[in-house]
């Protein structure tokens, strides 16, 4: 039939002709076929019948769409048990009872079932323990040392010179980064806000720390980062690789001189009583496994 088809079996209450009955009607069982726009429903009855006899099963009629289709008649022979006519008199009695063999298939589950419960047993104690004890909860916390201020920002320019965004035409991009840059190590090595000042206001401040001459390149970078921000000035390529070096050559001649030697994480403890919350979920997770 059509995928877009609905049909109807019969639904036989107990019996289907007389002292034939009904068992079980099984689930619709439905097969698409033909990409699905064909499918095949099967109905599966379950019949039984305790007398002996040739029964008739008459067509089961099926409704497609309201129209109604029937089946094949069906002949059903049913057979008595065979009887012992030549001995009637002879009657066995009881089976002694008898022992089942030992089979460690039987015991799977239940072995099973105590290695799992094992470990949720574990996980019981140890809850009951940690409420009975009441200790305070203690927490280690690892903090990582801050790098310097040259080695953030040298790390920041490495970044940029694998990116090459200048060699792809994105000059004003390319001086936004490597100021920022700048400006953050200034921030973080001279102690004055210059993500929040201009390059003229950068350089005054700068002229209060070094000489003039010691940050004329410096000076020259913000200039031309200017001019392609606000100006469209488009530079050159060798004028964007010495921006570049200039500012590497800024960082080494300020940064300040300090062993090279790797900072070490530190290494805190905080010490908290244990809340309400926690008392509460323990007593909810002894709860849970005591059930379980």
């Amino acid at each position: 039939m059509d995928a877009k088809q609905q049909a109807s079996f019969p639904a036989y209450v107990d019996t289907i002709v007389n002292k034939v009955e009904i068992i079980e009607a099984a689930k619709l069982d439905t097969q698409y076929l033909n990409d699905r726009q064909r499918m095949l429903i099967t109905q599966e009855y379950t019949i039984t019948s305790f007398d002996s006899a040739l029964y008739y099963l008459p067509p089961m009629p099926v409704t497609v769409d309201g129209k109604v289709y029937k089946s094949n008649a069906l002949a059903l022979k049913v057979y008595s048990m065979p009887v012992d006519t030549l001995h009637p008199d002879h009657f066995f009695g009881q089976k002694t009872v008898m022992k089942a063999p030992f089979s460690w298939e039987d015991w799977y589950g239940l072995i099973g079932c105590s290695f799992l419960a094992l470990p949720l047993l574990g996980l019981l104690i140890y809850l009951i323990v940690r409420l009975r004890d009441n200790k305070p909860i203690i927490r280690k916390i690892k903090i990582e040392p801050k790098l310097p201020p040259h080695q953030t920002a040298m790390k920041e320019i490495e970044r940029i010179k694998s990116e090459k965004i200048w060699q792809k035409g994105h000059s004003k991009e390319y001086y936004t980064e490597l100021t920022d840059v700048i400006r953050t190590y200034i921030k973080d090595r001279f102690g004055f806000n210059a993500l929040e000042m201009t390059s003229s206001e950068i350089i005054d401040n700068l002229l209060k720390i070094r000489d003039r001459e010691a940050i004329s390149d410096l000076q020259l970078l913000f200039q031309t980062a200017d001019l392609v921000k606000f100006a469209k000035h488009d530079p050159l390529m060798n004028e964007n690789d010495a921006n570049l070096i200039n500012a590497i050559d800024f960082i080494d001649d300020t940064k300040q001189l300090e062993e090279e030697k790797k900072p070490q994480p530190t290494e805190i403890t905080i010490i908290e009583k244990r809340s309400l919350r926690v008392k509460i979920l323990l007593v909810l997770g002894i709860t849970f496994l005591s059930i379980a």
